[in-house]
């Protein structure tokens, strides 16, 4: 049997049943994907309490990444969106720091994914849209300008109450809703709601990049880690 040339690891939040499977859809040949979960307590996906239990999962960050470690990654990436809303720009740097002279190993979120797609991909103007309360997503909002990043629209999914109940096709909507004629591409936040089925059909009737957290987080994680594979079905980020 081949052995694994590279590994990845992704810190979970608890009750997602989302990224598993769609990492899993994205990873290429001769890369593997394992898996930490966060700590956090309440209804995992709802959108009350979303605060506290971003507050619980940054807690214990150390002894999921110190676990995750174990099977020498190449890269240890923080799968939840709107813990780096609630860290904000220098909580997150801080956070990225000490992980990795923590534990040795290269470490990024999923936002920071998503700046980084979005610097590859030569977008200034991106449009939002969120399954989560409006609060949070003018978190997001804030968080895309901090970087530097023009915000044309952004809305929050009507009728969204836990984000593990949604649906590709909820995904699709939320992306329709949020573009905008200024926008060079759309990105749907929220780890936890599925969108690899959707992103196809998104950007071929929207015309431009639609990337999503789980999208940008795999094609982030295979370029720290080496791997210059591309990722079928998956949009026009992977395909770069």
């Amino acid at each position: 049997m081949i052995g694994w040339r590279t590994r990845l690891g992704f810190l979970v939040p608890p009750g997602n049943p989302t990224v598993e499977p769609e990492m899993t859809a994205m990873t290429p040949h001769g890369v593997s994907v394992h898996y930490a979960r966060m700590s956090a307590s309440g209804i995992t996906g709802s959108l009350q309490g979303q605060e506290e239990r971003n507050l619980e999962q940054i807690a214990s960050l150390d002894q999921c990444v110190s676990l995750l470690a174990m099977v020498q990654p190449k890269v240890i990436v923080l799968a939840h969106t709107a813990t780096s809303y609630t860290l904000g720009v220098s909580g997150e740097r801080d956070l990225v720091a000490r992980m990795e002279a923590t534990h040795g190993c290269r470490f990024i979120t999923a936002f920071g994914s998503v700046i980084a797609a979005l610097a590859h991909l030569g977008v200034s103007r991106v449009a939002l849209g969120t399954p989560y309360a409006m609060s949070n997503t003018l978190r997001g909002k804030a968080l895309l300008e901090q970087h530097g990043l023009s915000v044309p629209n952004h809305v929050s999914l009507p009728g969204a109450t836990n984000i593990y109940d949604e649906t590709p096709e909820r995904a699709y909507q939320l992306g329709r809703m949020a573009d905008h004629p200024e926008a060079q591409a759309v990105f749907i936040s929220g780890v936890g709601m599925p969108t690899l089925d959707a992103i196809e059909a998104m950007e071929c009737d929207l015309g431009k990049p639609v990337i999503s957290a789980a999208s940008a987080m795999m094609w982030h994680a295979l370029r720290t880690a080496g791997v210059r594979a591309t990722v079928p079905g998956a949009g026009r980020l992977l395909r770069t």
